[in-house]
């Protein structure tokens, strides 16, 4: 993603048992287009061989402050001075000590000390050792130096226990770094993103959706987290894990949605409604399962709510709303249409019968509108990218609202 692009991330592996998780972030951190330099304690080597990072990143992997075991190198004070952010994953309860007491007595603490960029600290170690008061201590203690503690997981360790102590996902921690490295525009913001499809019953065994993946809708919601807002997700049903730190509102049929939507909305700044919402639902539902007894049946169709017309009718001049429009034809003239007739202030149109974006896919190609008349085209991109363009168009539009 755009965020880690040419960023220099040093990324410091600790003696856990969890230190082999460090090559699947390295991993994500390079295919995000990161440049990473990993340092690793004598213990780490112990569990995860440095000539496996090494290759992963193309770099010498950094392990003790002499090199050969003769002339002092100079890196423990040049790499954290380019570096644009340091990783400590995993860190185990010495590690984090050390950096409490501001010890310097390898490699990786003595660069902790020249470090001026972001600092982000992912624990790993049995639960006792976790909750442990000088561990709960020494962490407070970093937290307010300004370094950026990464919770770690609860569930079976290592060691038989089960707790907190479990190291982080490492998909979730290259989030968090994401997060340390993204302006915090939208700090104290309250989002409310809607995504996925909604399903309208036809009888027990039957619904009428759409293909909407929720795709779309999870990126943003994991933008704006990025960006500092507070999100809350009303999600139909997808098949994808909740974003961290947001608060999910899973729902079925669009009245479901509607009226999650009008709960949450009063209090949100922002409203981003990426969801596939049904047009029309079945006038009633059948409590059975309907039986074929001919070649041809028909179903009486209702609208549902349109949930984004009906909540800026009751909107503030403060709230920043956008909508979404899915196309298979005259783009932008339907986009302008839906734009006006919405009385929204951002409309994010994509023509979804593509090969290549839309529904289902990881990629999209979206033109965002604005009732200034404005229009933006952008090409192809993963959906992580184009929730950036979404979210930064947001800003400016939150800003020009408070002034």
């Amino acid at each position: 993603m755009a965020v880690l692009k040419d960023k220099k991330i040093l990324l410091g592996v600790t003696g856990s048992i969890a230190a082999y998780k460090a090559a699947e972030i390295v991993r994500l951190l390079i295919s995000s287009g990161a440049r990473v330099q990993v340092v690793m304690t004598e213990a780490a080597t112990k569990f995860i061989g440095p000539q496996t990072l090494s290759t992963l990143t193309g770099r010498r992997v950094v392990t003790s402050m002499f090199r050969d075991g003769t002339e002092p190198e100079i890196e423990h004070i040049s790499l954290p001075e380019e570096a644009d952010a340091i990783l400590i994953a995993p860190a185990t309860a010495h590690t984090i000590s050390r950096m409490a007491l501001g010890l310097a007595d390898d490699v990786l603490t003595s660069m902790l000390l020249v470090a001026r960029c972001p600092v982000l600290v992912a624990p790993a170690m049995n639960s006792n050792m976790y909750t442990h008061p000088a561990v709960e201590e020494n962490i407070e203690m970093l937290k307010g130096r300004g370094v950026h503690i990464i919770e770690p997981g609860v569930g079976d360790l290592a060691c038989g226990h089960t707790g907190p102590g479990r190291l982080a996902d490492p998909a979730e921690i290259i989030e968090q770094l994401r997060a340390a490295l993204t302006e915090q525009d939208l700090s104290g913001a309250k989002i409310l993103v809607t995504a996925g499809p909604t399903r309208e019953t036809v009888d027990p065994v039957r619904y009428i959706s759409n293909r909407s993946s929720g795709k779309m809708g999870y990126a943003i919601a994991r933008a704006a987290v990025r960006h500092g807002a507070d999100v809350t997700l009303v999600s139909g049903s997808t098949s994808l894990s909740a974003p961290a730190r947001t608060a999910i509102i899973t729902v079925e049929s669009a009245e479901e949605m509607n009226k999650a939507c009008a709960e949450t909305f009063p209090n949100s700044d922002v409203l981003i409604m990426a969801a596939a919402v049904a047009d029309y639902r079945p006038e009633s539902a059948v409590s059975s399962k309907i039986k074929r007894t001919s070649d041809k049946m028909s179903i009486e169709l209702v609208a549902c709510p349109d949930i984004i017309k009906g909540l800026a009718d009751q909107s503030r001049p403060e709230q920043v709303l956008v909508g979404f429009a899915a196309e298979t034809q005259d783009l932008l003239e339907n986009a302008r249409k839906k734009l006006e007739s919405k009385g929204i202030d951002l409309l994010v149109a994509n023509q979804v019968d593509t090969p290549d974006s839309g529904f289902d896919h990881d990629t999209n190609r979206i033109q965002i509108l604005d009732s200034d008349g404005g229009v933006e085209a952008h090409p192809l991109m993963t959906k992580d990218e184009a929730a950036e363009q979404i979210i930064r168009h947001v800003v400016k539009w939150a800003n020009r609202k408070r002034s």
